[in-house]
């Protein structure tokens, strides 16, 4: 009996590494998808994704689309400095300052022309609630549209999914630490510093996350 076959879309962040190492052996994910669309943090994205794909042994690949950068004129890849918050309710008031153009249909776009051509049954994304709540690209209701858009584009069907739609980041940080997840490979930083600058929107979930469940170890690897 054939195996499942799954795709994860990677960034190295927190939501994609506990997706992952959720997920694996459900999903049967031996594939790594990481984007290079000109962000700030992309070279430490990429160097997070590689050491996360080679602990779980995964075939990793770096998509460069070097033309999103040019659609794209929000801090993440512009000369503008990424916004910081001192209270996560903030954030809701400036997401443009960090949405990249149909980012998430675009990567699982590309995914599926993966699993159509690769024979892949899944595409696993870390999308959740907290976030879906601020982008609309990370809501229940965007992935069931693209898994309907997908029966018509794709003779494959590939099928979407993310494991942490129903969570917010306290939840995430503690399925990883309950699950052993190795949270210091990740990079959740909008900026491009050798540490996370624990002050854009993304280290302040995260650093949120860590205090609520009590993990000082994290907090002082990491940030």
């Amino acid at each position: 009996m054939r195996m499942n076959r799954g795709i994860i879309l990677l960034s190295g962040g927190l939501d994609s590494l506990v997706s992952l190492g959720l997920g694996i052996e459900k999903y049967g994910i031996c594939l790594a998808l990481t984007f290079d669309y000109g962000q700030k943090s992309v070279k430490q994205e990429v160097e997070a994704s590689k050491n996360i794909s080679r602990y779980y042994g995964l075939n990793h690949e770096v998509i460069r689309l070097d033309w999103l950068k040019t659609v794209t004129h929000t801090a993440l890849v512009s000369d503008e400095k990424i916004p910081q918050y001192k209270e996560l309710s903030d954030s809701f008031k400036s997401a443009k300052n960090v949405w990249v153009p149909n980012r998430n249909g675009l990567f699982l776009n590309i995914a599926a022309s993966y699993a159509d051509g690769e024979d892949y049954d899944y595409i696993v994304i870390g999308a959740n609630k907290e976030e879906g709540q601020t982008f609309p690209d990370n809501s229940q209701e965007f992935i069931e549209r693209v898994n309907a858009e997908f029966e018509y584009s794709t003779q494959k069907h590939p099928k979407v999914v993310a494991p942490l739609i129903n969570c917010y980041k306290n939840d995430i940080v503690k399925l990883a630490l309950d699950n052993k997840i190795p949270l210091e490979y990740v990079r959740s930083c909008y900026a491009g510093g050798e540490r996370h600058c624990g002050k854009c929107e993304s280290c302040t979930r995260l650093k949120n996350a860590l205090l609520y469940n009590h993990d000082t170890y994290y907090i002082k690897e990491l940030f």
